[in-house]
């Protein structure tokens, strides 16, 4: 892919070298699951926030749950259980770069 020069990317060789490598950094663990209360729209996100999407089969696994600090849903129309991931990444990364003020100028 010819866009990724413009991304930053990690690999972690597990869940556990991942949280050892986060815990250096300022950054919250925000979830987004269709188990959470609070909507993505009425969450304050902050910069350095580490967003979490879990797969569209069956989310995140328990651990995983556990260790984040807020868990945020995107509300769906009566009737749908959930949102292609693709989508949910988008609409939920938006939110927090506008509310970050870190979109790109159009």
């Amino acid at each position: 892919m010819d866009y990724t020069s413009g991304v930053k990317l990690t690999r972690h060789p597990s869940w556990e070298a991942f949280v050892n490598a986060s815990q250096s950094e300022s950054g919250r663990i925000i979830l987004f699951t269709t188990k959470a209360k609070q909507s993505y729209t009425s969450f304050q996100f902050q910069p350095g926030d580490l967003l979490f999407f879990g797969r569209e089969s069956a989310g995140v696994p328990n651990n995983i749950h556990n260790w984040a600090d807020d868990r945020v849903r995107i509300p769906l129309a009566k009737g749908n259980r959930s949102l292609n991931l693709a989508q949910a990444a988008a609409i939920g990364c938006t939110e927090a770069l506008r509310q970050t003020g870190s979109l790109p100028p159009i």
